[in-house]
Order: C-alpha cells, then structure tokens, then sequence
C-alpha cells in the first residue's frame, strides 16, 4: 500500500525558506508522477508543482514557479519541496501526492491517487 509522510512544514518569516519532505513507500515511484498541493483556509487545494520520477521533469504553478524547486531523491524514495523568498500568501497546509495514472505529471488535484497527511507551513510577515 502507498504511503506518503511529508514534513519539514513550520513557521517562517517572510523572506525565509523551508524544505519540505515527502517519504513515500509501498511501490515502485519510477512509474509514478509526484507533485505538491497546498491549502491556504478558506481556499480550495492548490497545484504547487509536480516531477515525473522516472525522467526528473518537472512544472510549475505561477505561484511557485521561480521560488520553489521540486526534486526526487531516488535511493532515499522522498521528493522535496525547496521553498525560498516565502511570502505570507504562501501559508497553507501543503500536500504531496502520487499519480500513477499521468505519470508525465498533473495539475489536477482529481487525477492524483495518493496522497499525504498535510504539513503546515505558516509564513509571518
């Protein structure tokens, strides 16, 4: 059964960075494409970014394009979440997910089949 365990979330202040973490288990990801999700409250899940595991290609949302790198460590099974420069609008609860279905990626959150409990990351401003 696929797991997924993100971490790494907490309170910042703008300007700062954090890494995100998300261990995964239970299949093989090289045939899976990996992406991140947020929740600011009172707003619907968000598309962050995702990464093909197998070739390492990745895409954006605007909101992340620029600040944040997603990236795969493929001996440790974890994908990360380099975020930088981070804004107070970047609160939110952040998730990952795993497709096995649109292995080349999506932005949607309906064709993920997997997901993560949540991290919250707070930014003060």
């Amino acid at each position: 059964q696929v797991q997924l365990v993100e971490s790494g979330g907490g309170l910042v202040q703008a300007g700062g960075s954090l890494r995100l973490s998300c261990a995964a288990s239970g299949s093989t990801f090289s045939n899976y494409a990996m992406g991140w999700f947020r929740q600011a409250p009172g707003k619907e899940r968000a598309f962050v970014a995702v990464i093909n595991w197998r070739s390492g290609n990745t895409y954006y949302s605007h909101s992340g394009k620029g600040r944040f790198t997603i990236s795969r460590d493929n001996a440790k099974n974890t994908m990360y979440l380099q975020m930088n420069s981070l804004e107070p609008e970047d609160t939110a609860v952040y998730y990952c997910a795993a497709s096995a279905r649109y292995v080349a990626g999506s932005g949607f959150e309906h064709d993920y089949d997997y997901w993560g409990q949540g991290t919250q990351v707070t930014v003060s401003s």
